[in-house]
């Protein structure tokens, strides 16, 4: 398991929500790139040296420091979408290899080089952005129907990080929600909710929205 690459933002307009700017536009960098925690959600704050994010009321923050995607998960977007996809396509941060990313559990930690620890905390939800991002209508629909939505990681242990470092789980807790389940719980599969309020790594709104939901 490893790194291909690490990416980062290059701004541009985003037309589909309105803003001034994206951070979608990740492009693989050479050389170390810094990992720390950001400051709290609202600033644009992000855990890589470089990035940012501009929709400050819906990304960012601690709880979505960095974002992950599997190199073999783009292979076969690849295929359906009948073009290339560069690493960094999704605006990922990390484009790994031999990772099950969708499958790893959420509290799950990873050690990314010698010294960067990180923990995974939540599913990336879809939005407008990233379906202008890839000029495909109807691309939220099917990005949720496959319920591969890649994993945001919070920023235990700092330092930096490059292309070709090792990953390797350092923990794995003791429960069974994983990247996927939590993804089509809060989309498409609300009876998977009660899964979800007692797995403490979840940030607190998911949880929140869970308890909620299974109340109501």
């Amino acid at each position: 398991m490893k790194l291909l690459s690490v990416n980062v933002g290059k701004p541009r307009a985003n037309p589909w929500k309105g803003l001034s700017a994206t951070g979608i536009d990740k492009r693989p960098v050479e050389g170390p790139v810094a990992v720390a925690a950001p400051g709290p959600k609202g600033t644009g704050a992000v855990g890589l040296a470089g990035d940012r994010v501009y929709d400050v009321k819906h990304h960012g923050g601690p709880d979505q420091a960095v974002y992950a995607y599997a190199r073999e998960d783009l292979d076969g977007w690849e295929a359906e979408l009948g073009r290339p996809l560069a690493n960094g396509a999704f605006g990922e941060n990390l484009t790994t290899a031999g990772l099950d990313v969708n499958g790893a559990l959420i509290g799950e930690r990873w050690r990314v080089g010698p010294d960067v620890v990180l923990e995974v905390s939540c599913p990336r939800i879809p939005c407008a952005t990233f379906q202008g991002w890839l000029e495909r209508d109807g691309w939220i629909g099917r990005f949720t129907e496959a319920a591969l939505p890649g994993a945001y990681l919070r920023v235990i242990e700092p330092g930096d990080i490059r292309a070709t470092d090792p990953v390797d789980i350092v923990h794995r807790p003791d429960h069974e929600a994983t990247v996927a389940l939590v993804f089509r719980a809060v989309t498409r599969e609300p009876g998977l909710l009660p899964r979800l309020p007692a797995v403490g790594a979840l940030p607190e709104d998911i949880r929140e929205l869970a308890r909620r939901r299974t109340t109501a």
